[in-house]
Order: C-alpha cells, then sequence, then structure tokens
C-alpha cells in the first residue's frame, strides 16, 4: 500500500547531518522521543483546551506534525546508527508514538463535524496499528509499517485539517465522512500489517 513513510529514507538522508551534531552534542536518542512527546502533549492540552474558542491555534498542528516526524526520524537515526538502541528506547519510540496520536488527535472532538465518536474510534484504531506493527518482532517478523493512513499518512491528513481550520474558522459539514473513512483504512491498514508480518515468518 502507498504511504507517506515510504518517502522516510529521503527524510533521513536530509536530516543525517543533524542527527551527526546531535550525537556530538551528547543528546540521546531517548531524549529526543520525551521530548516530541512531551510536546505533543503540551500542544494536545492548549488545543483541547482552548482550540475550539480560538480555531486559529489549529495553525500550530501542520508544523508540529511535520517537526515531529524530522523527530521521530532523529531519534531513530540517533539509535541505530550511533549505537544507542536499547530495550527501554523500543519501549518509548513505540507507547510514545501512541500518547502522541490521541494527544492531538482528540482535540478534534470539539469541533463541528466532528465528535467524540468518530475522533474516538480514530485514535482507538491507530493504537491497535501502531500494536499491530509492534507486534512483528514478538513473532519472529520485522517491525510492520503497511498503510494504508499508517503514522506519517494520519500526521498529514490531521496536519491538513488543522491548516483549514486555522484558516477558515471552522470546517464544512461534508469532512465530517473523513473520519469514517479514514477508521476503515486504519482497519485496513492493521490487516495489512498482520498479513505482512506472518508472511515474512512463512517459508
Amino acid at each position: 500500500m502507498i504511504s507517506i513513510y515510504q518517502l522516510k529514507p529521503a527524510f533521513q538522508n536530509l536530516l543525517r547531518p543533524l542527527a551527526v551534531r546531535l550525537a556530538k552534542l551528547g543528546i540521546t536518542a531517548n531524549a529526543v522521543t520525551v521530548a516530541a512527546m512531551l510536546l505533543s502533549l503540551l500542544l494536545g492540552g492548549v488545543l483541547y483546551l482552548f482550540g475550539a474558542s480560538a480555531p486559529q491555534l489549529f495553525l500550530l498542528l501542520p508544523a508540529w506534525m511535520f517537526l515531529r516526524m524530522a523527530l521521530n526520524a532523529l531519534d531513530g537515526m540517533l539509535a541505530r546508527e550511533f549505537g544507542q538502541q536499547s530495550p527501554l528506547g523500543a519501549y518509548l519510540n513505540e507507547l510514545s508514538d501512541v500518547v502522541s496520536d490521541a494527544a492531538l488527535y482528540l482535540p478534534f472532538v470539539f469541533i463541528p463535524p466532528f465528535g467524540w465518536a468518530s475522533i474516538g474510534a480514530v485514535v482507538f484504531l491507530a493504537a491497535l496499528s501502531e500494536m499491530a506493527g509492534a507486534l512483528g518482532p514478538m513473532v519472529g517478523a520485522p517491525r510492520q509499517y503497511d498503510g494504508p493512513l499508517g503514522k506519517s499518512d494520519r500526521a498529514f491528513l490531521f496536519g491538513c485539517l488543522g491548516f483549514w481550520l486555522g484558516v477558515a474558522g471552522s470546517l464544512p459539514a461534508a469532512v465530517f465522512w473523513l473520519m469514517p473513512l479514514a477508521a476503515v483504512g486504519i482497519a485496513l491498514n492493521i490487516v495489512n500489517r498482520i498479513r505482512s508480518g506472518i508472511a515474512a515468518i512463512t517459508p
């Protein structure tokens, strides 16, 4: 399945000089992972509390989604290329993504035409998607990143919604259907990740 995640190698090549500088400064992969999660929680909290009354705050979301993807790429490079891989880092990497996604998606529950049901379903399925991918090594397969609607694709979707909302001040009723469609896409993503994981260990 086509996914923005497929652009990650090229993105990492652009960021590699920065990763080298961070490593020389003694900044660890785990520190980058935790910082990205804390900043996601901070922005999510601000949007959750004040976004409905000040929709222009959602203009921060697309910028942060891009920076978060950069930080996610950097922590991976620091871990793999500078000998910083650790069991703690593996836990932080997976859990922080689920926490950050939930924090950044939940503010949309107060934005018409969405609500708790549609956004809650996407948050729940997004967590299942990351679990399905992370379970690959448990059965002897690589970590699975199949799309559609993987983490990078979801970041693009919510970043675009945040930009639209920040500029226009509201969203049209027709975008309600984006969340059910996203939920279907993530459900397909989960199936694809399970199938790919099984295929990777099948003789």
